[in-house]
């Protein structure tokens, strides 16, 4: 369960700062621009996933 946690956690971390880096950058990477309905709040779905990641994170570290 604390690898499962950890590699979403891990996931989640990706996706946040690749979406940050394509706002800031306009590279064209990660899933976060691709998905309709957030249009016009990436970087709020971002910030999001990098604090999903950390909760993940946190989440793992409390588990056996």
């Amino acid at each position: 369960m604390k690898q499962l946690l950890e590699l979403l956690g891990f996931l989640a971390l990706a996706q946040g700062a690749m979406g940050l880096l394509h706002e800031f950058t306009d590279w064209h990477i990660g899933l976060v621009q691709r998905v309709g309905f957030l249009d016009g709040h990436e970087i709020y779905a971002s910030v999001a996933l990098l604090v999903l990641a950390f909760a993940l994170f946190a989440l793992a570290e409390s588990r056996r």
